[in-house]
């Protein structure tokens, strides 16, 4: 890592910025570029001079600085959901790595991490196959689902947080239960987004991380059989709508009714819309 620097200090070259701080000198005069339009330094021709120290507003909100991480799952859930894919598609991690503009190793370490789950299973050459889970392995995860969002819930009714981000989301919710057929289609990344919402209200990484690996799990399953997408759709748009409702109500006991209505129904969706595997 870099040493504190004065102002006025030269910075070196970006050859030696990359290898010092570990990062592309594609990223190196990014950074630099960014940091001389704030008027942190000043970069002419080779030169790279430190003009002052950075101050609070100079700093990316959380939303600008996802990890890596972060972005490959969100990227992978769309295109999982949008694109229809079916099971048994081969994927290559260089060419997603191509597709959502990200290091190779950030899509590698993101398909390793869904391996256990029986969704991804390796093959030789940095190839993978989607594949699918077994119906005890939904009925554990469901099992999971429930206490996590549960408490999740409970934490953001204690606090009275995310009021906001709820209220936001009303529009959406009730053109699909409008019929809107576009935006029935379009729902689950909807449900993907409102069930993050109620896991953020935890404040616990453990349970937004396991939340983001539900959504891409449960609607890449979902998507084996689309016969009454689009009704089962604007069901849950519409239990989404009452627990938001009643947490905007500040009810706590109908937003905590509420959720678990929804929980039992998307069980019940889950079991009754996959071909399970033997």
């Amino acid at each position: 890592m870099l040493e504190a620097l004065e102002p006025g200090a030269v910075l070196g070259s970006e050859l030696d910025l990359a290898r010092r701080l570990e990062a592309s000198r594609t990223t190196i005069r990014a950074v630099l570029a960014h940091l001389a339009e704030k008027g942190i330094l000043t970069w002419e021709g080779r030169e790279k001079r430190l003009l002052r120290a950075p101050t609070p507003s100079d700093y990316f909100d959380e939303d600008e600085t996802k990890a890596l991480q972060a972005q490959a799952e969100e990227m992978f859930l769309a295109w999982v959901l949008q694109g229809d894919i079916p099971p048994g598609t081969i994927l290559n991690e260089s060419d997603l790595a191509r597709r959502f503009e990200l290091p190779l190793g950030a899509v590698r370490e993101f398909l390793i991490r869904f391996e256990p789950f029986g969704l991804i299973t390796k093959q030789p050459n940095r190839h993978w196959i989607l594949t699918g889970f077994t119906r005890d392995f939904a009925e554990e995860m469901f099992e999971v689902r429930q206490i996590f969002e549960a408490r999740a819930l409970d934490r953001l009714l204690a606090n009275k947080t995310l009021h906001a981000e709820f209220k936001a989301m009303i529009p959406a919710h009730e053109a699909v239960v409008a019929g809107d057929e576009a935006a029935a289609q379009a729902f689950p990344q909807l449900d993907a987004a409102f069930h993050a919402l109620i896991c953020r209200g935890a404040r616990n990484r453990f349970i937004t991380d396991f939340s983001r690996t539900i959504a891409i799990i449960v609607h890449y399953h979902y998507l084996w059989n689309k016969q009454d997408e689009i009704r089962r759709n604007r069901a849950a748009a519409a239990e989404h709508l009452e627990i938001i409702r009643a947490v905007l109500a500040e009810d706590d006991g109908a937003a905590r009714t509420a959720l678990a209505t929804h929980l039992a129904t998307a069980h019940r969706t889950l079991i009754a819309s996959v071909r399970w595997a033997q």
